[in-house]
């Protein structure tokens, strides 16, 4: 169980050091609408669910999202396809408002 462990732990450490520049801010120093989504998934992985939703607030309910497509794909759930667009709906939602704040509070700029 430890060998799991600090497996785990170590692959957190490589994602941390390998993050993807975000082409937005490299050439035009502004953050896009996904910026945060690395670093929230990060945190999410280290158990740190509050600074997860601080940092990129869609990330949890895009990850529902996923799953659920993901398990309809396999199980045709009945009314399957309605969830996902609600889904779809509640993640475009977040990613908007959240982007829209930050526009206001001008944390868009690097």
């Amino acid at each position: 169980m430890a060998a799991l462990i600090a497996l785990y732990v170590s692959w957190i450490k490589w994602l941390e050091a390998n993050m993807l520049t975000c082409p937005s801010v490299k050439y035009f120093s502004i953050e896009c609408p996904g910026c945060g989504i690395q670093r929230s998934m990060i945190a999410l992985l280290k158990g740190n669910f509050s600074g997860s939703l601080v940092i990129y607030p869609a990330l949890v309910p895009l990850l529902l999202l996923c799953g659920y497509a993901l398990l309809h794909l396999k199980y045709k759930f009945s009314d399957g396809s309605k969830i996902i667009i609600g889904l779809q709906v509640l993640v475009v939602s977040i990613v908007t408002a959240h982007y829209i704040y930050k526009i206001v509070t001008h944390q868009i700029f690097h």
